[in-house]
């Protein structure tokens, strides 16, 4: 008996992820999942240097200012709440110092900068439709950071505004780097605070306007996180607590999928070996000066160091 509805994926021909390869993810928090990932299997990768940005518009101001270095200063922050916060970044960069805040936005404007022009592969995750315009300077906002709410106004995206937004991001980049390849993804996570029906709207107006500009032959790729999410894992045991963010299951049964399809199988080897050195290095000994647990240690270091030897871009 067949429970699930499988989506058919093909191996990736062109352009397969290896650990020479150099991957920048930005978008919304499965964009941090994804880089997790990355992360733990030590490929080089860098994932949301602003922290999570949900909508195309606020990549596409990261993007911009990255390629530009346009830094930020005193006249783009805010006072909210005690802390000093940016409208383009996360608020896990908030901070009671604004020259702290300011060095740390700008030394992310710095290492943005680097890694556009040096990524390979660039995976924007989309999360939804729906933005928030600051009133008083009439730009669209990444962040609102609470504060009040009659400051902004709610917008919905439409799919033209967001094809455009994704055409820009692309123009700039490869102008800079014209070899990259773009991966886009939409974020299986469900913005029910927006409505049900919004969610659903939101999430519509985002893949058409991805399918609008997909092209394999100029490198434009997509992968069906979304998809996988909504038809193969289409239960609530799939979800974590809150219902709207997938599990840590969930999270993991896409990244099989999306192992299959972008890592080259000398990838697959190297990141199965890369696992297997990550368990052995949480082992916690009962005598930790035994001979065993020092013989234990010599061959997990000799096994490092062979990889290294042979990827001198892993390091635990």
């Amino acid at each position: 008996m067949n429970l699930q509805t499988k989506i058919q994926l093909n191996k990736q021909p062109h352009n397969q992820i290896d650990y020479n390869t150099e991957v920048l993810l930005i978008g919304s928090c499965f964009s941090e999942n994804i880089g997790d990932k990355f992360h733990y299997f030590k490929f080089q990768s860098a994932a949301n240097p602003f922290g999570i940005l949900f909508h195309p518009l606020a990549i596409e101001n990261l993007i911009t200012r990255a390629i530009n270095k346009d830094c930020y200063s005193e006249e783009d922050l805010y006072f909210q709440n005690e802390q000093w916060c940016c409208l383009d970044a996360h608020s896990k960069f908030n901070t009671t110092s604004k020259n702290n805040l300011i060095k740390a936005l700008n030394a992310q404007i710095d290492a943005t900068h680097s890694k556009l022009y040096s990524a390979t592969h660039i995976i924007l995750t989309l999360g939804t439709s729906w933005v928030y315009r600051h009133l008083s300077s009439d730009t669209i906002v990444a962040n609102c950071h609470k504060l009040p709410q009659k400051q902004f106004v709610k917008e919905l995206l439409s799919v033209s505004q967001i094809t455009e937004s994704i055409e820009s991001i692309i123009a700039l980049i490869r102008d800079v780097n014209p070899k990259v390849s773009f991966l886009f993804t939409v974020s299986p996570v469900r913005h029910t605070k927006d409505g049900f029906v919004e969610n659903t709207r939101s999430k519509a107006h985002l893949l058409a306007a991805i399918h609008n500009v997909v092209d394999v032959k100029n490198q434009l790729y997509y992968f069906p996180s979304y998809e996988i999410m909504m038809d193969e894992l289409r239960d609530y045991r799939f979800y974590n607590s809150d219902m709207l963010h997938p599990s840590q299951l969930a999270i993991d049964y896409i990244w099989n999928h999306f192992d299959k399809v972008w890592l080259s199988e000398e990838a697959q080897k190297t990141s199965e070996l890369v696992a297997t050195i990550q368990a052995r290095k949480m082992h916690r000994p009962f005598n930790p000066s035994s001979q065993a647990h020092q013989d234990f240690l010599s061959k997990l270091q000799s096994d490092i160091d062979q990889l290294q030897n042979k990827h001198p871009n892993v390091f635990f």
